[in-house]
């Protein structure tokens, strides 16, 4: 039976994964100013990770199969340490196109991060079996909330000293997580030949073809609300220096409060929702619901507290949301066909991350008031499309 250290070192790999953009939003202001950037440009250093990571997944996870987890976790990596280290470089040496230095250390870190935290957790399903594989998983999906918590804190307090300093802690982390892997970790064999790329066509169409109203639902409701989290936080770590006054670790600290949220409400929604279908379905229209009724109201919201109480409340129905969205989406297939499907539903979720800033920085330049209502609107489009195309029976009959 794998042994506690095997567990840690896999637990380390999504904490890792998940610092690559949080602990980059409380610094995203200060490295604007430094290199006369606008809001929309700036967030591309969020942008240009998440749509690689996105893409690059679903390959990750092909060539995991034919050449093994830790032939693909451990150069992942590493690689990412090392576009880190290329971002951090360029902008403390000051390269003479400091910002396009910067992108493509974020663009190497993208494609590393693909091979990490979603092969981390194919890994602990390969090496656990029974209760004790649910247990790794759920120690897995721990660190990840940790890292999440975390992570502005620690991108802010680095921050304080450089607004580059926190892509030199990349390196670090990403060494050390590899090393933990590779000594601690070991991959079990398997005797079942991997499907051939025609194969993994073939099962994608039929996965379409059956459950098509569901996977299209869950795939934009899993989109949606990380596009909006991560553009509320965009937006939050801007206005946090401007109308509070808040840098360093306090900014951090703020910013950790509706991740804090989000991931005490994870928590919960799982123990509550109890895979019943029906009870996941309303947690998805309510949170959908609770994140729209937030964001409409930071259009009139002004007092300090009820501004932090309004975005905590866009957390909730984001911590209500993705565990029913995760739970759905892996029982949508067949055992055969999960990883794959479950490949393209962390794609969609990574272009969501990656669209979230980009969007509400360009709409920060024009109308407050029209961001969030459009933002709001969204949301409850998704929660629409939920209600109507989730179906309770198609999905109890798989």
């Amino acid at each position: 039976m794998p042994q506690t250290g095997t567990l840690a070192a896999l637990s380390g790999v999504p904490f890792v994964m998940v610092l690559g953009n949080s602990m980059l939003i409380p610094v995203l202001p200060a490295m604007a100013g430094a290199l006369g950037l606008s809001a929309l440009h700036v967030s591309l250093v969020i942008t240009l990770f998440s749509v690689p990571a996105g893409l690059v997944i679903p390959l990750a996870g092909f060539l995991s199969d034919r050449l093994g987890r830790k032939a693909v976790i451990v150069p992942g990596l590493l690689l990412y340490g090392l576009g880190g280290l290329l971002a951090g470089l360029a902008a403390a040496l000051h390269f003479k196109e400091t910002f396009a230095a910067v992108l493509t250390g974020r663009i190497l870190q993208g494609i590393g991060a693909a091979g990490t935290a979603p092969l981390a957790m194919a890994l602990a399903g390969d090496l656990f079996q029974g209760r004790a594989r649910s247990r790794a998983l759920g120690i897995i999906e721990a660190a990840n909330g940790f890292g999440k918590v975390l992570s502005p804190v620690l991108g802010a307090a680095l921050g304080s000293w450089a607004w580059f300093a926190p892509f030199f802690l990349f390196p670090a982390l990403c060494v050390l997580a590899a090393g933990a892997v590779g000594w601690a970790v070991k991959e079990p064999g398997t005797h079942r030949a991997p499907p051939s790329l025609g194969r993994y066509k073939q099962m994608l169409r039929q996965i379409f073809v059956r459950k098509v109203s569901l996977l299209a639902s869950g795939f934009t409701a899993g989109m949606g609300v990380l596009l909006l989290l991560f553009g509320v936080l965009f937006y939050l770590s801007e206005h946090l220096e401007k109308a509070y006054g808040l840098e360093g670790v306090a900014k951090g600290l703020a910013l950790a409060v509706p991740v804090l949220f989000m991931c005490g409400t994870s928590f919960l929604s799982g123990l509550v929702a109890k895979k019943q279908v029906a009870r996941m379905k309303f947690m998805v229209v309510a949170g959908l619901l609770i994140i729209a009724a937030g964001l409409i109201g930071l259009i009139w919201v002004r007092h300090t507290w009820l501004h932090f109480a309004v975005i905590s409340l866009i957390g909730v129905g984001t911590g209500l949301v993705l565990p029913c969205v995760n739970t759905l989406i892996t029982g949508a297939a067949r055992a055969s066909e999960r990883g794959l499907i479950t490949a393209l539903y962390g794609s969609v979720r990574f272009f969501g991350v990656a669209a979230g800033p980009p969007l509400f920085g360009l709409l920060l330049e024009r109308s407050l008031a029209a961001l969030f209502l459009l933002a709001g609107a969204g949301a409850g489009v998704v929660a629409l499309l939920a209600q109507f195309l989730i179906r309770v029976g198609e999905i109890q009959k798989n």
